[in-house]
């Protein structure tokens, strides 16, 4: 219902761009216009250039769960203590992003790191598009650095992955039969370990016949992580068919992906220089700063028309 609201709500705003260019185009006609006219249109102009470039970047979102809210997992690689300080560090800079972009975010899992960071964290980014703007995010993420945990500064590089799926609310989408689960409860804990709660309402649901795995703590009652923990298994199993099409696409195309921490997408270089760069589309910026709390619009709009033109 959300989605079709704010689709009713953009094919009216791309009515009344219509209405603006077809004015503009009847107003630039006439003879005799002012200086104050003309600056008036100048202006009109150079705002429905920005709205039409808008709405040009909008149909790169034309895949069939582009619409969706997100479920974005980041789990911390190589590197040790390093590598899940940089998971915690992507889990802002996303919710940093999403924040800025007006999404609403949801940390549903999260398991804390023994020093310093995270060991893995889920968390759903709820808006139209949000799905479509941050599918192109999904792989390794590389930084170097110089370890703020070790005695002696050196550089360290250290990696996380970060996969996305569509959030599956409707059950008709993926029908998850009861006997093909395994659903376990256990305490829901925090930070260094601690049990935040004395029952068992944290929910982990496996898949048997994939083996594919969902977990949620984040709500009080072993009902509510369960509804969530079945919304992610779904997210899960759709991901896994859009990761399946894709696999296809590249052995027709005779390409070949690897899984291997080594073939990151994107490298996070904070010493000896400041670079952030992403491998697939040779976009860069050396404001590391920006780039980590949120300001991920160059990257994802260069994917989106990397994606669309592989």
């Amino acid at each position: 219902m959300q989605e079709l609201e704010a689709l009713k709500s953009e094919q009216a705003s791309f009515e009344a761009l219509e209405k603006t260019l077809a004015d503009l185009e009847h107003f630039t006609a006439l003879e005799d216009l002012k200086p104050e006219d003309l600056a008036a249109l100048e202006t009109e102009y150079l705002a429905a250039e920005k709205a039409l470039g808008e709405w040009e970047f909008k149909t790169l979102l034309g895949g069939e769960y582009d619409a969706k809210s997100a479920l974005l997992t980041i789990r911390s690689g190589a590197g040790g203590v390093d590598a899940q300080d940089w998971a915690e560090m992507l889990l802002r800079m996303y919710l940093r992003y999403a924040e800025k972009q007006g999404f609403k975010t949801h940390v549903l899992d999260e398991a804390r790191g023994g020093e310093a960071g995270i060991k893995s964290a889920t968390v759903e980014i709820a808006g139209v598009y949000a799905y479509g703007y941050l599918r192109g995010e999904a792989g390794i993420h590389r930084l170097v650095r110089q370890s703020p945990f070790n005695a002696n500064s050196l550089r360290q590089t250290s990696f996380a992955s970060v996969e996305v799926m569509p959030v599956i609310d409707d059950t008709t989408t993926i029908v998850l039969k009861p006997d093909e689960l395994r659903v376990d409860t256990y305490r829901a804990s925090g930070a260094g370990g601690q049990n935040v709660n004395k029952t068992e309402s944290a929910v982990r649901v496996t898949h048997i016949p994939t083996g594919l795995v969902a977990a949620c703590q984040s709500e009080r009652s072993q009902l509510q992580n369960k509804e969530e923990a079945m919304k992610m298994l779904r997210s899960k199993l759709v991901a896994e068919q859009i990761e399946e099409q894709a696999a296809a696409k590249r052995k027709l195309r005779g390409e070949v992906k690897s899984a291997e921490w080594g073939n990151q997408i994107r490298s996070y270089v904070l010493h000896p220089y400041t670079l952030v760069k992403d491998h697939r589309t040779a976009t860069e910026t050396s404001d590391t700063g920006s780039v980590l709390d949120g300001d991920l619009e160059a990257f994802i709009e260069s994917e989106l028309r990397y994606f669309q033109s592989h």
